[in-house]
């Protein structure tokens, strides 16, 4: 058998004059390893590279795991050296060069991702983009000056560590992890890192966690949110100016389950009343960045129809700004006449109190679920494109009031008996 001798077996002499040297590592008969040295107990190899200019350039390289960590044996070091290799000869080495630090490397991630910000071709929406910045900074605190070749594990459980004794969901948690990934998946395509740290099996139970199930969101709520915003305060006013227009909208969303802000970009070109169809995000600008097709069930065909009685003449919107002026534009939002409504519903309704737009998505789904359609064609209509994998597991427990009415109906009879044979 051979024995391995390291820096670490050298005289204490040797190890105080020399600590900041490289040392050749020697195998059991004190013959150095090709390619194989040592510096303050950490392996590394020695290659020839190209540099980013395309120069070949010999450098020694610190030898790491497949987890980012450092080596701690010579049999360990010698089976990293040779991997290095193969990975050269196959041209899959990254070009050598010193890793930028963390802060730094998230701004020019962030300009990446912001390109074409202006004329709307960036990567990712606006909000999007703001939320993935927001998040990252937390990640520049927490890491400060560490080159992206410097993150390891340890780093990343300290933060979740941090996050969730702060009282941070996990969820909040999930997405800090998500957006760091981003950063250092682009950094490992651009060659500046060999690895991206992956969670250990620890950490993952501990993110772990089963969304609260929302409750059903009844047509008897959208009727009194509506009933709500056509009221009038004490002092006579209305509790919201555009309550029509209000009232439009969230009837809108609950019978065809549009996000918040496709419904707000929908234009009369969008509804074909022939082949009963309306057509969410026609110009892409949707989640999943494709347009989808929504069949007129009979409440969204009537309700569009009554809007059209209604439509306003200089506009090609459903929801136009009431502050359009001489620019046909859509309405922004709708939030702020959510918040009067449902401020002025929670003496008579305090169910309502904490309704958002969202809700009304999950309305049209259950309502669908409930009626028995397949989740194939529901996943269609509001944009899911998994099949309707999601449908079943959050909304399959919607159904549950009809199986015992289904249940009544097993009675065990062959259809001769049932046919009176």
């Amino acid at each position: 058998m051979k024995r391995y001798a390291t820096e670490g077996n050298t005289s204490n002499k040797q190890r105080q004059s020399h600590g900041q040297t490289f040392a050749k590592v020697l195998d059991g008969r004190k013959h150095p390893i090709r390619g194989l040295w040592c510096r303050n107990g950490r392996f590394y190899g020695r290659l020839n590279i190209e540099n980013a200019a395309g120069v070949k350039e010999t450098r020694r390289v610190p030898l790491t795991d497949k987890e980012g960590q450092p080596v701690q044996t010579v049999a360990q070091a010698v089976e990293t050296l040779n991997r290095l290799k193969v990975n050269r000869t196959d041209n899959a080495l990254p070009t050598l060069r010193r890793a930028p630090k963390f802060a730094a490397y998230v701004t020019t991630y962030m300009a990446w991702i912001r390109a074409g910000e202006a004329s709307g071709q960036a990567m990712k929406k606006p909000a999007t983009i703001i939320k993935e910045e927001s998040h990252l900074k937390g990640w520049i605190e927490h890491l400060g000056g560490s080159r992206l070749d410097k993150i390891g594990l340890r780093h990343i459980n300290a933060y979740i560590a941090k996050r969730l004794e702060a009282g941070l969901s996990k969820r909040t948690v999930k997405l800090d992890l998500v957006y760091l990934g981003n950063v250092l998946n682009h950094a490992h395509a651009e060659g500046l890192i060999n690895v991206v740290p992956k969670l250990g099996r620890e950490a993952r139970k501990r993110l772990k966690s089963t969304p609260p199930r929302r409750p059903l969101f009844t047509p008897e709520h959208l009727e009194a949110l509506c009933t709500a915003a056509m009221d009038t305060e004490e002092d006579g006013s209305p509790v919201t100016k555009n309550w029509l227009q209000f009232c439009d909208y969230i009837r809108l969303l609950a019978y065809c389950g549009a996000r918040e802000q496709e419904a707000l970009k929908l234009r009369w070109s969008d509804v074909d009343f022939e082949r009963e169809q309306l057509t969410i995000g026609s110009d892409g600008d949707t989640k999943n960045k494709t347009g989808r097709v929504v069949d007129l069930n009979p409440k969204l065909k009537a309700h569009l129809g009554e809007m059209k009685k209604r439509k306003a003449p200089d506009s090609q919107w459903l929801f136009p700004s009431p502050q359009r002026g001489e620019k046909d534009i859509h309405a922004r939002s709708f939030r702020e006449s959510l918040k009067l409504v449902r401020a002025h519903a929670a003496a008579k309704y305090p169910h309502l109190a904490r309704k958002a737009f969202h809700d009304l998505r999950h309305h049209f789904i259950s309502m669908a679920v409930m009626a028995g359609l397949d989740y194939l064609t529901i996943a269609s209509w509001v944009g899911h494109q998994d099949g309707g994998v999601l449908i079943g597991k959050v909304y399959g427990h919607l159904a549950d009031s009809h199986k015992k009415e289904q249940a009544q109906k097993l009675t065990f009879q062959s259809p001769a008996k049932k046919e009176g044979l």
